[in-house]
C-alpha cells in the first residue's frame, strides 16, 4: 500500500467560501482537508481547461512584459 504524503500546507479561502466548507465538513463528519481534497478530484479535468497565464499573456499583441528578458 502507498504511503501518503501528509505535509503541511496553508491555504487562504474567503471567509464565507471557508465557512461553508466548514458547515459542509460538520454536515458530513469529515475533515475540512478531506472535503477539499474531493471537492479538487471532482473539479479538476474542468480546471484543466482553463487557459494558464502564459497561455492569456501570447495572446494580449499589445502587452510589453517580457519583450526585453
Amino acid at each position: 500500500m502507498a504511503s501518503s504524503d501528509k505535509r503541511k500546507q496553508s491555504l487562504y479561502f474567503p471567509e464565507q467560501m471557508l465557512k461553508e466548507i466548514q458547515e459542509e465538513a460538520a454536515r458530513q463528519d469529515r475533515s475540512l482537508s478531506w472535503i477539499v481534497q474531493k471537492a479538487w478530484k471532482i473539479a479538476r479535468k474542468d480546471i484543466m481547461k482553463y487557459p494558464s497565464v502564459n497561455e492569456l499573456a501570447d495572446d494580449a499583441p499589445d502587452d510589453e512584459r517580457g519583450r526585453d528578458e
